[in-house]
């Protein structure tokens, strides 16, 4: 059996065809996902003892987010269609692509704060808003300070066994398994804690600065466990579409 390579779905990477990038054009309509299969892959994204109380949204093509099931702690679990991601660097958003899956999940402090990116964002697609003027949108209200760092220190979840989205600040787009947390750590540098390199399994800083993250992977054994927990809900993402297959080569340390 083949190990895993592990990759940083929000971190600076090197990719090849093998590492699961594909890189064809997948621009259109973005279609919604079985409404069951939405909530379980959204649930994915928290640690076992967290998805029965969480609360759960699911996308409204034509309004945004919205809640599928209310729960009874402080922890938020979607998948967004569009990620914070698309909003970083200077290169174009010309379209909205149909085949991006962001499974995250926050704890009460995120929730007011950068889930908000995700939920607005969401609406204003929602709603017609052109790629190109939602992207300038999202980075006014950075620049701008609408978006503030969050008021304590807390966590994401983000364990689900499928990630795509955009990497390296590019449109360049990749299909992994690389299931994270990330603990908010605002105005912290990767020197601050002697991060590792990053994608890899030792903690790393992203996005330094008042929304900066510093990441933790889970190690090998843990990930390939959540594969293999979810090998179903996988079958069904790639019968789906052929970009949501997990690349045949992972892990690998």
């Amino acid at each position: 059996m083949r190990k895993w390579q592990p990759m940083g779905a929000l971190a600076c990477l090197t990719l090849s065809m093998t590492a699961g990038v594909l890189m064809a054009s997948e621009q259109g309509k973005i279609e919604p996902l079985p409404r069951d299969l939405e909530i379980q892959l959204a649930l994915s994204a928290l640690p076992r003892h967290l998805r029965d109380n969480a609360t759960v949204y699911t996308l409204d093509l034509a309004k945004g987010f919205e809640v599928a099931r209310k729960g009874t702690d402080d922890f938020h679990a979607f998948v967004a269609r569009t990620g914070d991601d698309a909003f970083r660097g200077s290169w174009p958003l010309t379209g909205y692509r149909s085949d991006i899956l962001y499974p995250v999940a926050f704890d009460r402090v995120g929730s007011r704060a950068q889930m908000r990116v995700f939920f607005d964002a969401a609406e204003m697609q929602a709603t017609g808003t052109p790629p190109a003027e939602l992207k300038r949108i999202m980075q006014g209200r950075y620049k701008s300070g609408l978006y503030k760092a969050p008021e304590r220190a807390g966590i994401s979840y983000m364990l689900a066994p499928v990630l795509r989205t955009y990497t390296n600040d590019t449109d360049r787009v990749l299909t992994i398994s690389y299931p994270h947390v990330m603990y908010y750590a605002p105005h912290v540098s990767s020197h601050d804690i002697g991060a590792g390199k990053l994608g890899g399994t030792d903690p790393f800083v992203i996005l330094h600065g008042p929304h900066g993250y510093m990441i933790q992977a889970l190690g090998v054994a843990e990930r390939a466990a959540i594969v293999e927990e979810y090998k179903e809900m996988l079958e069904r993402l790639c019968a789906l579409k052929e970009f949501w297959c997990l690349p045949k080569q992972n892990y690998k340390d």
